[in-house]
């Protein structure tokens, strides 16, 4: 009789100890299989914006008009229209990681190619010396909405957006009282060190693409010199980014911090992250990588102009959301953010070669929002096992 006591009061084989049935023979629980390799792929953060984008190549390549996008003047074009998207999507994405939010990357362009055209031609400075002066007051603009923000803890979003004004002000106001207009032109004309403007608007591999000229491989003027004479520099200061930005993310101890930050910071905080020099450190990465955008603005078109980066903090914040990033923080990936700005260039460019009225461009970006957000969910929703009873 004990026996059969005991016989009862135990678990079955297929039964846990909760007194749920498996469906799997032998009792094994789910939790304990094997994972395939497909279901770990979609479970990553970037998984949805790496569908997008090939989602969004195969439709370009089969409209109408949209052949010469793939030419690699047209891949060039789409590639530095994501770079430059890219450069500041990614310092975006990392503080969005972290729980906060910089709207006043945007203003930060504007003003930091004035404090570049002031100081070179008003001033006298080196164009080093310019590029310098604009990363110092990056420096302290990022310090001071950071800290603001994390002594005060108000919204990063209402502080950000004082500054965005603050900056657009100043830069119209200041240009206007020195030159008498909104643009500073002639910024490169007898510059004593143009070598330095090469770093932010030349190219690389200009003699393989040369040769690839003179073997006929690619397209070349009647003079034998390659429409395309190389890989701008801009896209490699973007690749260069995000792998450095995907390392640090992934590989250090800075950034587990930066995701315990924006998980959860009181938490973050009792086991011992400087939570407080996470947010600004970051603060000053995004005015930073603003001003680098900046200074590549400026170096290509010779000029600064105080309406340049209008509306570019919304555009990271888009691209950082097609990539997999959380807007609620403490989720995302950087690579994730690399495949939504080619989504947005690839786009952009796309409805111009498909001769499709540019006026839709915003309507088509609001859907890959909405579209991003609910596949995003979804499938983190799926990654932390979210699809489980509760």
């Amino acid at each position: 009789m004990a026996a059969v006591e005991q016989q009862l009061s135990e678990p079955t084989a297929s039964e846990n100890r909760f007194g749920i049935t498996s469906k799997r023979s032998g009792g094994a629980d789910e939790r304990l299989a094997s994972t395939g390799w497909f279901k770990k792929l979609i479970q990553r953060p970037e998984a949805g914006a790496a569908g997008g984008l090939l989602a969004t190549i195969i439709i370009f390549a089969v409209l109408p008009g949209a052949s010469n996008l793939y030419s690699l003047q047209g891949a060039m074009t789409f590639l530095t229209l994501s770079a430059e998207l890219g450069i500041i999507a990614t310092a975006a994405a990392l503080l969005i990681i972290a729980g906060e939010f910089d709207l006043s990357v945007g203003s930060m362009i504007g003003f930091a190619g004035v404090v570049i055209g002031l100081t070179v031609r008003e001033l006298g400075f080196p164009l080093w010396g310019g590029i310098a002066a604009a990363f110092a007051v990056a420096i302290l603009v990022g310090y001071l909405n950071g800290l603001i923000v994390v002594k005060t803890r108000l919204p990063s979003f209402i502080v950000t957006l004082a500054s965005l004004f603050i900056l657009r002000g100043l830069s119209i106001a200041i240009t206007r009282a020195v030159t008498g207009r909104t643009q500073i032109p002639y910024i490169l004309q007898d510059v004593p060190d143009p070598g330095t403007a090469s770093l932010f608007n030349g190219h690389i591999f200009t003699g393989f693409f040369q040769w690839m000229a003179d073997q006929g491989w690619i397209a070349a003027r009647s003079d034998g010199v390659p429409f395309v004479t190389g890989v701008p520099a801009s896209i490699v200061w973007w690749i260069g980014i995000t792998v450095i930005a995907g390392y640090v993310l992934t590989q250090t101890r800075y950034g587990n911090w930066i995701f315990a930050t924006g998980g959860d910071q009181d938490v973050a905080r009792n086991v011992g992250v400087p939570v407080g020099r996470v947010k600004i450190s970051l603060f000053v990465c995004t005015a930073c990588a603003a001003t680098l955008l900046a200074t590549i603005q400026v170096m290509e078109a010779g000029s600064a102009d105080t309406t340049r980066g209008l509306l570019k903090e919304f555009e990271a914040i888009i691209a950082a959301v097609i990539g997999g990033v959380l807007l609620t923080g403490g989720y995302g990936t950087v690579y994730g953010v690399l495949f939504g700005s080619l989504i947005f260039g690839l786009v952009q460019m796309g409805i111009f070669y498909t001769g499709i009225d540019t006026d839709w461009f915003k309507v088509f970006l609001g859907l890959v929002i909405l579209a991003a957000v609910l596949v995003n969910t979804y499938i983190r929703t799926k990654a932390l096992g979210g699809g489980r009873g509760r």
